[in-house]
């Protein structure tokens, strides 16, 4: 069984996590040390995002729709478009965690 492609995986994973973490990728050499990047809290943090531009879109609509002469409709849609697309995009991660767990789950040792 070759481990090239899991290598290759998981290299991808950690340049992915660091740029999440603002830090620079390190270098994937046989064995190496676990950096101190948790996956929980780069998820969380995702999630605070999405919910932070959703609560900032509802505060334009809201705005908007009590006649709020500082906010215009072009920012009322751009923001919601933001919000929807963050949101669709952290469900398919979810999807994606969730697929990889079940496949985990229904390997046979």
């Amino acid at each position: 069984m070759s481990t090239q492609g899991i290598d290759q995986l998981l290299g991808e994973l950690r340049a992915v996590s660091a740029l999440a973490t603002n830090k620079p990728a390190t270098p994937v050499a046989g064995q190496e040390s676990v950096s101190g990047v948790d996956f929980s809290d780069v998820l969380g943090s995702a999630l605070k995002d999405v919910n932070s531009l959703q609560q900032a879109s509802q505060s334009l609509q809201k705005k908007f729709e009590l006649g709020d002469e500082t906010v215009n409709l072009h920012d009322v849609m751009i923001s919601l478009q933001k919000a929807s697309l963050s949101f669709q995009t952290m469900v398919q991660v979810r999807n994606k965690l969730v697929s990889a767990y079940q496949e985990v789950m229904n390997t046979q040792i």
